[in-house]
């Protein structure tokens, strides 16, 4: 049996080295199949305007486009199209995958008041490309109605060290008005799309990928200064409300008995800064 992954950037990379380490055959599908690590195989497709070649045998499907620029045509292009092509390409090929997840963001929760976000919280755009992901979500629904929709919070870890550069350069600002912030080491997120593509029980319709800390964006900067031993973050008279201010929770994720690696900001961050988790370029 195939596992085929569309979308196989640094996520999805990840995911198909841990199924390939397991025994799977796993194809990879992006724009350079030649930046595929082994042993992936590779197709080069451009999902936003072509559709891919489907093996037969095609048993697991992961979904990890991302887009290649924050802008509305970018997200058109990569969530809507390049999901549509791949599900035609699935009828085309009339295969029908046992199991599908297809990572969303938790961008799809409008909450501002630091309240507890789970799967069953209504979804409600606060820009433009957050409904794009919503529509996106959407038409999985009404075409593939068993996938699992997978939203995961910020990811960091190798390749991802926005706040560890921004401390470290001492251009790091919080807010008089902190927010809570949701996150989870890529390690953990490719290794719960594991857990969650093959446990034995039927899969929910969508999980929350997060920490167990949703913790203020100000102790998470201020725990960065202290570990690179860097000025603390300033105050900035910048309110901006990007990303909200909510408290995801990711106790679905844990009632399958999935154990994070990092289950803090603290523990993943440490382990970030010790140079853990490259595994692929």
């Amino acid at each position: 049996m195939t596992v085929l992954i569309a979308g196989c950037g640094d996520l999805g990379t990840e995911i198909g080295l841990r199924l390939a380490e397991l025994g799977h055959t796993v194809v990879g599908i992006r724009r350079s199949a030649d930046k595929l690590p082994a042993p992936l195989l590779g197709q080069s497709v451009d999902l936003t305007t072509t559709q891919p070649h489907i093996p037969a045998d095609t048993n697991l499907v992961v979904v990890a486009i991302a887009a290649s620029a924050p802008t509305v045509e970018a997200y058109q292009a990569a969530y809507v199209d390049g999901l549509r092509n791949l599900l035609d390409a699935l009828d085309a090929a009339q295969v029908v995958p046992t199991r599908m997840l297809v990572v969303s963001s938790t961008a799809v929760y409008k909450v501002t008041d630091g309240s507890w976000v789970t799967e069953s919280t209504p979804t409600s755009a606060s820009s433009p490309t957050d409904q794009i992901l919503i529509d996106a979500e959407q038409l999985l629904r009404e075409r593939m109605p068993h996938a699992s929709v997978f939203r995961l919070a910020g990811i960091y870890g190798p390749g991802r060290e926005r706040l560890i550069s921004q401390v470290r350069e001492g251009r790091a600002t919080v807010t008089a008005n902190p927010r809570h912030t949701n996150r989870i080491h890529r390690d953990d997120a490719a290794a719960a799309a594991v857990h969650l593509l093959l446990r034995a029980d039927a899969p929910a319709p969508i999980y929350i990928g997060v920490d167990s800390d949703p913790a203020l964006r100000s102790d998470v900067l201020e725990f960065l200064a202290t570990e690179l031993n860097a000025p603390a973050p300033t105050v900035s008279d910048t309110d901006s409300e990007r990303g909200g201010d909510k408290r995801c929770s990711n106790a679905l994720l844990l009632a399958t008995g999935f154990q994070f690696r990092y289950p803090s900001y603290v523990e993943g961050y440490r382990a970030l800064l010790a140079g853990e988790g490259v595994r692929h370029p």
